[in-house]
């Protein structure tokens, strides 16, 4: 059974930076593109960035381009959104999930890290 388990959130100033994680088990993660999403609070899901499953194909949405960076660690199973230059606006909860497009049914099947960015 595919899971996928996301941290790594919190709350950070804006201007700060955090890296989430999302630990990946029951398939092979090595064969997969992934990518990142996120909701913010009233608002509908938002693809952020997506990674090839070899990790040499990286790809972002406008809103963070330059100030995220996806990575993935193929033998430890594990994916990565480093965040720097943070914003209010980021605030979110943010998931992982396989893939690398979002389509319009998609819906998270894991349970987020919350990330707010607030002073």
């Amino acid at each position: 059974e595919e899971q996928l388990q996301e941290s790594g959130g919190g709350l950070v100033q804006p201007g700060g930076s955090l890296r989430l994680s999302c630990a990946a088990s029951g398939f092979t993660f090595s064969e997969n593109d992934m990518k990142w999403v996120r909701q913010a609070p009233g608002k509908g899901l938002e693809w952020l960035s997506a990674i090839n499953s070899r990790g040499d194909g990286q790809y972002y949405a406008n809103s963070v381009k330059g100030r995220f960076t996806i990575s993935r660690d193929n033998a430890a199973n594990t994916l990565y959104l480093q965040m720097n230059s943070l914003k209010p606006d980021d605030t979110a909860t943010y998931y992982c999930a396989t893939g690398r497009f979002m389509y319009s049914d998609f819906v998270p099947r894991t349970q987020g890290t919350q990330v707010t960015v607030s002073s």
